[in-house]
C-alpha cells in the first residue's frame, strides 16, 4: 500500500533517502533536508548540501557556474533512482524533475512537478533584515509613502 504524499512519514522517509543518495554520490552529507509535497508536487531542499571546496570554488562567478553545472550534471544521471523512490511511496509516476542550486548558501533544490510550474522561494537566514514590498527595493518603497 502507498503512502499519501502530504504524510508526515513519507517527508521522512524521502528525506532520508536523499540525504543518504546525496551522502553516496558527494561524499558529504548535507545538514538537513526538508520535503514540501502536495498532491502534484515534490520539492526536496537539501541544505548546506555543498562540499567545503564547492564553497570556496563557489566565491567566484566563474566558480558558481561550475559548481551549479556539476550538480546539474549529478542529478540528470541520478534523478531516475529518486523518481523510482517517490514513485515507490506514492504510487505515482514523476512526469517532471528540475534541479536548482544556489551556490551561496550551499542549498540544492530538487523538485518533481505533474507538469504544473513550480516557483522556489529560499528565505534569507533569521536576523538579515531586507525590506522588499511587491518587488520595489525598499528605497523605492519608502519614498512612495
Amino acid at each position: 500500500m502507498t503512502k499519501p504524499a502530504k504524510s508526515v512519514d513519507f517527508s521522512k522517509e524521502l528525506a532520508g533517502i536523499a540525504m543518504s543518495m546525496q551522502s553516496e554520490r558527494t561524499g558529504h552529507t548535507p545538514k538537513a533536508v526538508t520535503v514540501v509535497a502536495s498532491d502534484e508536487t515534490v520539492v526536496l531542499t537539501l541544505h548546506e548540501a555543498l562540499t567545503p571546496a564547492e564553497k570556496i570554488l563557489a566565491r567566484t562567478e566563474a566558480g558558481a557556474a561550475k559548481v551549479e553545472q556539476y550538480h546539474r550534471a549529478l542529478f540528470a544521471v541520478s534523478c531516475d533512482e529518486l523518481r523510482k523512490e517517490i514513485q515507490r511511496l506514492t504510487g505515482r509516476k514523476v512526469r517532471e524533475a528540475a534541479v536548482v542550486v544556489e551556490p551561496a548558501t550551499g542549498a540544492i533544490v530538487h523538485a518533481f512537478t505533474s507538469g504544473t510550474m513550480v516557483q522556489i522561494f529560499q528565505l534569507e537566514p533569521h536576523g538579515v533584515a531586507t525590506h522588499v514590498s511587491a518587488g520595489i527595493p525598499a528605497e523605492a518603497d519608502e519614498s512612495s509613502k
